[in-house]
């Protein structure tokens, strides 16, 4: 009987320590799985805040009556921002932001930046 209650201790005790185990490295393996979709979402929101950047510096260029070579556009999670070292008109300006927000992915957009004349 004493053998018996020994065996039985062993068994549960390899059997504690071998589940234990098991569950770590489960936990360990699923770790850098999260890690990578976390950098996966950074580099999608990067690269899409890039996409943003270039498509309305590439339309703020091409319109006509616009200074889109002096207009500094950049995008912050959706957010794009416009500035420039030369004067701008009101009505360039309210041009220049509403060729912004028609851009698919545009969150917002700020002109404080623009130099009225």
């Amino acid at each position: 009987m004493k053998k018996f209650a020994i065996a039985a201790a062993t068994a549960t005790a390899l059997t504690l320590t071998l589940g234990n185990v098991a569950f770590a490295q489960t936990q360990a393996t699923q770790a850098p799985m999260v890690l990578a979709a976390g950098e996966v979402a950074e580099v999608k929101e990067a690269s899409s805040d890039t996409w943003i950047t270039t498509k309305v510096k590439a339309d703020l260029v091409t319109e006509k009556g616009i200074p889109g070579t002096d207009i500094k556009v950049e995008t912050n999670k959706g957010v794009v921002s416009l500035s420039s070292t030369v004067a701008v008109t009101d009505a360039q300006k309210a041009t220049a932001v509403a060729i912004a927000k028609k851009i698919k992915g545009v969150q917002a957009v700020s002109a404080d930046g623009l130099k009225a004349e």
